[in-house]
């Protein structure tokens, strides 16, 4: 960590400067990774032009890979100077930002993190920043538009942008800059990222939308700017997409329990889903059982075929299959997470009962 303190100061105090006048003060990117080997390369490529304008240092921030990311960046920090390599040892992408912020020279302003499973438009870093000038705002976030290749993950992609598949969510849809609670992140100014203690390193999912609600509960104002977007490339397989909407799920029940008022209706329609499974499995006592799970699988199905026709593009009626097995997903994540916590609670009481029947029979 001190060594690449000292690197980064170094950098920084050797005369690259930005060359834009977009923002005043430094700036670091930084890429949590973990087996990322079939995207690091392109990712760092596509930010070094516009990270040498603006004298950015770029780290890579490694959790462990094992498919070649780190011999990748180590050969791409070989021969560009300004891209500096990190482990991270808890592998979590949370842990990863606040170790590269703690190793940091404290002359750096700001932090722009990146994610390696994306792509990302050449004056993506200055214009970030220019809307941080323009609105004042020590947040600055982005909206994903995915995008796949092959017949799967092309509707895993049509549904992750649809209304119907990720409900709304104000960084997922529409082109307007304005003031938000949470967005995907981009920019932050790393004195409002310190103040309040930055990503929550238990947290293995959901960390972003933790990390806002203490940001405004703080004061801070968080703009989704509707000047650039990512390219986001999302899982290729069910069992991918399964694994990564049960964290997501698990994730925002741990933040629910930080902040309760965190919530939305959204939420509590997804949270009724793995109920409606649950309850699906009844339908050998009586069909009616099963009605609720099949009349959502019938919307999102509906829902996909609509898709497929307002795009002109028939190879997508599928993805209302893979809508639905998100948010299904999802919400078993969420009450796994519940069940999980309430176990704790359960047990926590037990043991405290138990321990207090042994004080008691000591003293007599």
């Amino acid at each position: 960590m001190t060594s690449l303190a000292s690197e980064l100061s170094a950098f920084y105090a050797c005369g690259r400067t930005a060359q834009s006048t977009v923002l005043p003060g430094r700036l670091l990117i930084v890429i949590p990774t973990l087996n990322e080997a079939r995207h690091i390369v392109s990712v760092i490529q596509g930010l070094l032009p516009g990270a040498q304008r603006l004298g950015a240092g770029i780290v890579v921030v490694d959790g462990g890979s094992t498919d070649g990311t780190v011999d990748l960046v180590c050969a791409e920090a070989g021969r560009t100077p300004g891209v500096f390599l990190l482990n991270n040892p808890l592998r979590l992408q949370s842990a990863a930002v606040n170790l590269a912020i703690s190793s940091c020279p404290h002359q750096v302003d700001w932090l722009i993190r990146v994610d390696a499973h994306s792509a990302y438009p050449a004056d993506y870093c200055e214009i970030l920043l220019d809307e941080a000038r323009r609105t004042g705002a020590e947040s600055v976030v982005v909206r994903m538009h995915a995008t796949g290749h092959g017949f799967l993950q092309r509707n895993i992609a049509a549904a992750q942008n649809s209304i119907f598949g990720n409900g709304g969510s104000a960084h997922r849809g529409g082109d307007e800059g304005r003031f938000v609670d949470h967005g995907h992140h981009a920019l932050m100014r790393v004195s409002a990222f310190r103040q309040v203690g930055g990503y929550d390193k238990t947290f293995s999912h959901n960390e972003d939308a933790e990390l806002d609600a203490r940001l405004r509960k703080a004061g801070y104002h968080i703009w989704l700017t509707g000047r650039t977007r990512i390219e986001y490339f999302p899982r290729d397989t069910f069992r991918g997409l399964v694994r990564q909407y049960f964290n997501f799920g698990r994730g925002r029940l741990a933040t629910a329990r930080k902040h309760p008022d965190s919530l939305r209706k959204r939420h509590f329609i997804l949270i009724s889903l793995a109920p409606f499974a649950c309850l699906s499995a009844l339908s050998v006592v009586h069909p009616i059982h099963s009605v609720p799970l099949a009349l959502w699988f019938l919307i999102c199905s509906f829902a996909g075929l609509l898709t497929a026709f307002e795009k002109r593009m028939p190879s997508l009626a599928f993805c209302g299959f893979p809508a639905a097995v998100m948010q299904l997903a999802w919400s078993f994540g969420f009450w796994s997470g519940l069940l999980q916590f309430a176990s704790h609670q359960f047990q926590a009481h037990f043991d405290g009962r138990r321990k207090q029947r042994s004080t008691k029979g000591g003293e007599r």
